[in-house]
């Protein structure tokens, strides 16, 4: 299995310890894929700056192939953090480089030879979806919590599998939701709920699933582990409950350590 995960990083800065950790939820869902045993692929743009540095030799360690991407000269996408109650609340973002981002024509030929393309509501990377399925590549796309943005209703018509962040406990508004989001063309519609687990669409049924039991130290990277275990779990084929379980205890042990990973 080979994923390829596209679009917006950024260094995870906790304000109150110094702590600096690459994060962006395409990076996350690269490593958590990884370390569950599928090669996975890191496209993007990281500054000259020492974040930078540290962001490439993290993946790098956790064997993330990094070789497309874009060096740019300027400084790498930066969050201040703060964490209440095991929750992150973040701060000040700037963009830094991710804001040039583009994709090259080798990079969509690289993106050929994968199983899958991940990306998300800030990579920059909406208007390619329509030719990488073209290509014949499936894609999967994070809407987070505003999958109704520009960016993802351009998205979603070329999106196999939909995610976004919705923690609502009104089932019933949530199924309209997941409705309206599968009604602009993905095959699968999921959403992610916090503490009450996941919903998911699939064009006929509702599927739903609880979290798994964990203990909470940090809420950082947990819709992305989730994604990552769900799409590892797609891959091999499972039936969509069986995706969601695996999204679910992915998650699960993100939440029990500090930093998305």
């Amino acid at each position: 299995m080979r994923i390829a995960c596209v679009g917006d990083n950024c260094i995870d800065y906790y304000d109150a310890t110094g702590a600096a950790c690459p994060g962006g939820n395409p990076v996350n869902v690269a490593v958590y894929a990884r370390r569950m045993g599928v090669e996975t692929a890191y496209l993007g743009a990281v500054g000259t700056d020492r974040f930078g540095d540290l962001l490439i030799r993290r993946l790098e360690e956790e064997r993330v192939d990094v070789s497309h991407v874009q060096r740019l000269k300027g400084s790498t996408a930066l969050c201040h953090v703060s964490l209440q109650d095991g929750d992150r609340i973040l701060g000040d973002y700037d963009e830094g480089v991710m804001q040039q981002f583009a994709l090259r024509d080798e990079d969509l030929q690289y993106l050929k030879s994968f199983d899958l393309v991940v990306t998300g509501l800030w990579g920059h990377t909406e208007h390619y979806l329509e030719q990488i399925r073209a290509n014949g590549t499936p894609t999967a796309f994070d809407g987070a919590e505003r999958p109704f943005d520009p960016a993802g209703l351009i998205a979603l018509p070329h999106t196999n599998i939909a995610f976004f962040s919705d923690d609502t406990a009104d089932d019933a508004a949530l199924k309209e939701k997941l409705l309206a989001v599968a009604a602009l063309g993905p095959d699968i519609a999921v959403a992610t709920r916090g503490a009450h687990g996941s919903l998911a669409f699939d064009g006929s049924s509702f599927f739903d699933c609880p979290p798994a039991p964990c203990t909470v130290a940090d809420t950082m990277g947990a819709g992305d582990s989730y994604i990552a275990g769900f799409l590892r779990a797609w891959l091999e084929c499972k039936s969509i409950s069986a995706c969601m379980l695996e999204g679910a205890r992915n998650a699960a042990i993100t939440i029990g350590y500090t930093g998305a990973w």
